[in-house]
């Protein structure tokens, strides 16, 4: 649970302290408006301060978001304790814009506890209801696109995740007290009539020439493609097609996404993978105070995650006991094979990932077909089977012990396959390969165990450790 020493909270305030930006939120009573901590208007007096775990909290007690350091740029949380993991997953299936698709129950199954406990979870760590933090977070998105970008506003509401402009209208009204027409800008900068263009922030430092690295050695041919400080992808969520790139931006902590206005009906989700995909709710600063010497000479590296549970778990899979390269390889043969085609304005990018769906109903002899070992081809049929009959789910903040088990039952799928798609698909930031050759290699220890024993020091970032100790060979 976070805790809000409200005296702390002040002096970050008072400091404009990056590091606890998105951590709190401060409603201040003269305005009854409520700040980001690094907002740059005058600092309120103290007695007019109150702190907040969650912009939500925030307006349930009847605030409204500052315009000028706009609460909805926030990065966002990466919570440590289970608990406070319980309540990032679901925070986190909110954010993409799916409470309204699915039940609130069927959310608590899928994480192994009650509607109860996931409800109290919610209230203990955000101080609101799951429908609270919902409307809050599509509020706040729809008051982003109303200044930074020239779509409608009924666009801009189904965009956000309401399912009606009336509804929309109606909230944004009664929680900021404005037309959402208030907000629009006539200075927009100009966009090609077929992109979105938004950003995301980040709390510095971000080694993105690290991220963009590691994702380029391992990008998928057709799927992804990465040039220069650019990465982009094909796209497919909930029956909508098309791409979206990414760069960083020149003098902010932000990266800019660029999508297809194909995506805009599922931007929330889009906007959710790509915050997994570059780790961007990571406070790199306390992580790298906690590992000490070993992250000394690059702070700001993250853990990639995944855009696509499915593809990283094929992608770990054909890597098993080859090289890199190969198994890049093997992955493009994979997607080229199984993969729906798609035109963009990007040659390279002509490939949707293959879906877990069409891998689950063939057989293992047609994947085998493209040089790929029978045993791995096997191993990924059956856990494309398991994903498409939802006995293993890889999301972000399920049962993290739960999960590392289901993916060893799987034949082909041991110890050290396991604890990588956990840092990566689960994004579970103690997660820990210490049966790999190079980590085993970097700390001059050949017996797992005592690998384990030396690795003790770095919980609960052990994620963080492992790709500091893989970055030390380069």
């Amino acid at each position: 649970m976070l805790t809000l020493e409200s005296e702390h909270c002040y002096q970050a305030m008072l400091a404009h302290d990056t590091r606890f930006d998105g951590v709190f939120f401060v409603g201040v009573s003269t305005t009854h408006i409520y700040c980001r901590n690094v907002c740059t208007v005058k600092v309120p007096r103290r007695e007019n301060c109150t702190f907040y775990a969650s912009a939500a909290a925030a307006e349930q007690a009847g605030y409204r978001p500052c315009l000028r350091c706009r609460p909805e740029l926030a990065p966002g949380l990466a919570p440590i304790d289970a608990i406070a993991r319980l309540a990032i997953a679901i925070a986190t299936r909110i954010e993409e814009g799916t409470l309204g698709k699915h039940r609130l129950d069927t959310f608590a199954l899928e994480l192994g506890v009650s509607e109860r406990h996931l409800r109290r979870v919610l209230q203990r760590e955000f101080g609101v209801s799951p429908i609270a933090l919902a409307q809050t977070q599509r509020l706040l998105m729809a008051k982003r696109l109303l200044t930074d970008s020239d779509l409608t506003i009924a666009e801009i509401a189904y965009a956000s995740g309401f399912g009606s402009l009336r509804r929309f209208n109606a909230l944004f009204k009664q929680r900021y007290r404005l037309n959402p027409s208030q907000l629009r800008k006539n200075n927009l900068p100009m966009t090609a009539p077929d992109t979105f263009i938004c950003e995301v922030a980040y709390r510095p430092p971000l080694d993105w020439n690290a991220l963009i690295q590691f994702l380029s050695t391992r990008s998928i041919l057709g799927v992804e493609n990465i040039s220069s400080d650019r990465y982009s992808r094909t796209v497919a969520i909930d029956g909508q097609q098309g791409w979206v790139a990414v760069t960083p931006s020149s003098h902010k902590n932000m990266l800019r996404i660029e999508l297809s206005t194909s995506l805009l009906s599922v931007l929330l989700p889009v906007l959710t993978r790509v915050k997994l995909l570059f780790d961007l709710a990571a406070e790199p600063q306390q992580i790298a105070t906690h590992l000490g010497p070993l992250a000394a000479d690059r702070p700001g590296l993250r853990v990639p995650g995944a855009f696509d549970g499915f593809e990283i778990a094929v992608r770990v899979i054909l890597g098993q006991q080859v090289t890199v390269k190969a198994a890049t390889t093997l992955m493009g043969r994979f997607a080229n094979a199984f993969g729906e085609s798609i035109a963009t304005p990007d040659a390279s990018l002509n490939s949707l990932t293959p879906i877990p769906e069409k891998i689950a109903a063939i057989e293992w002899q047609e994947i085998a077909s493209l040089g790929i070992v029978a045993t791995r081809a096997r191993s990924i049929v059956a856990i494309a089977q398991a994903i498409a009959n939802q006995t293993l789910i890889l999301n972000v903040g399920g049962d993290v012990e739960r999960t590392i088990a289901q993916l060893q039952a799987i034949p082909g799928i041991g110890e050290w396959t396991a604890q990588y798609l956990a840092m990566r698909v689960l994004a579970y930031p103690d997660a820990f390969p210490h049966t790999d050759l190079i980590i085993r290699k970097v700390l001059r220890e050949n017996n797992p165990k005592r690998v384990l024993a030396i690795a003790q020091q770095w919980q609960p970032w052990r994620a963080y450790a492992a790709m500091h100790l893989w970055k030390s060979t380069d």
